[in-house]
């Protein structure tokens, strides 16, 4: 365990030079000077570098008031707040303490980003440069300002652990005015400057996820769910295109199935699915175009989650692909059959172009699990089991 140690300064004792700041790989003579007072001769001393006592070779008797030590290739320093480097009598007590701060210059900090939620803030994130590690404490300072008037500001709501990289905005955000950003690294050893990111505040904005996500059951199909959500409220009142995306799981499942080609719909329905399943659904948002920006917008954090189970079936089901909007070339073998059933089922079922609508489809499926089930149950009764029998039906 590594002991935190205070640098320590004695009135009878002093170490030269005091707190110095050095390159990795430097070397360092230090020496420990005694006051008369203490009685003391300097070959009767020791020195220690973070408790560990260093070995007497590298120790030089100056005189009798001044032992030296002299440190080569040294180590980034094991702590920001500096190594300690300490002086002690024959008898173990501290004379004289110097702390030792051994890293490298900061190097220029890369990747600034930054998104606006809703154009009312904006968060930056950066990385920083080179290996990263200087070993000594490195400020980051992010600034701003307007790119053709303003004065220059520093943002003050800095990000700690694994967000430290990172600096929040929260108010008083200009639109339509492009912004200058960059972000300043300094510690003991020098400073750098990261490039400077030119940004509209309309180009980078990201969204709440969308509201009120809610699943439901589609009357008895078993293996659809229809997924309904409102738009982001924190932007009801702003011009843009939504995008959304959908994504699902099965309950004891890692693996999210995206849904892309949901558009600005505000509902989608899910098909394809496993027959009494519970599956958890999320929704996000993309705004395009915000007040005719022309830039991609930026994708919002997903919905919390929400589950609803499909019901129950005995037969394995017909499925269709799991879109809401299947593009031309993914309709697979089972869809094309599945839609040749449809379609000569409503011949017999429906009488003009009304009659085709969502409402007839769910009434066609209802339909055909049924004829599904009948089948199976008469399957059963008169033929032994096979595991090559499949249960859904073959159309040529």
């Amino acid at each position: 365990m590594l002991l935190l140690m205070l640098c320590i300064a004695h009135r009878h004792a002093v170490i030269s030079p005091q707190d110095p700041v050095l390159r990795i790989g430097s070397s360092l003579t230090a020496s420990c000077s005694l006051s008369p007072d203490l009685g003391l001769h300097a070959s009767t001393l020791f020195w220690t570098l973070n408790g560990l006592r260093l070995s007497g070779s590298s120790y030089s008797v100056v005189s009798s008031g001044v032992l030296s030590v002299t440190l080569h290739r040294l180590n980034g320093s094991q702590q920001q707040s500096g190594d300690n480097l300490v002086c002690h009598g024959a008898d173990g007590r501290v004379l004289a303490g110097s702390c030792l701060y051994v890293g490298m210059p900061p190097e220029k900090p890369v990747n600034l980003t930054c998104l606006s939620r809703n154009t009312k803030d904006l968060s930056c994130r950066w990385s920083v440069g080179g290996p990263g590690e200087t070993h000594i404490r490195t400020k980051y300072t992010l600034k701003y300002k307007l790119r053709w008037h303003g004065k220059e500001k520093e943002c003050e709501d800095y990000g700690s652990g694994e967000q430290r990289y990172s600096c929040y905005i929260p108010h008083n955000i200009a639109l339509f005015t492009p912004y200058q950003i960059w972000v300043e690294a300094t510690n003991q050893l020098g400073s750098a400057t990261s490039d400077i990111t030119t940004l509209d505040i309309l180009d980078v904005v990201t969204t709440d996820p969308p509201a009120n996500v809610q699943v439901s059951r589609v009357g008895d199909l078993d293996d659809q769910l229809t997924v309904r959500w409102s738009s982001p409220p924190e932007l009801k009142d702003v011009l843009f295109q939504a995008k959304y995306q959908i994504r699902y799981r099965l309950e004891d499942s890692a693996d999210w199935k995206v849904v892309d080609d949901v558009g600005n719909l505000t509902s989608c329905r899910l098909a394809g699915l496993q027959p009494g399943t519970v599956y958890f659904v999320q929704v996000r948002c993309n705004p395009v175009g915000i007040f005719g920006s022309r830039k991609a917008g930026i994708w919002s954090d997903w919905s919390h989650p929400t589950a609803a189970s499909t019901p129950s079936s005995e037969h394995p089901g017909f499925f269709l692909s799991g879109s809401c909007d299947p593009k031309p070339g993914q309709q697979n073998s089972t869809l094309r059959r599945e839609l040749k059933q449809f379609f000569g089922w409503v011949r017999k079922h429906a009488y003009g172009c009304s009659g085709m609508s969502i409402k007839l489809y769910d009434q066609w499926r209802v339909w055909l699990q049924k004829s599904h089930k009948a089948r199976n149950q008469v399957g059963k009764r008169n033929l032994p089991p096979s595991p090559n029998t499949q249960t859904a039906a073959s159309v040529s």
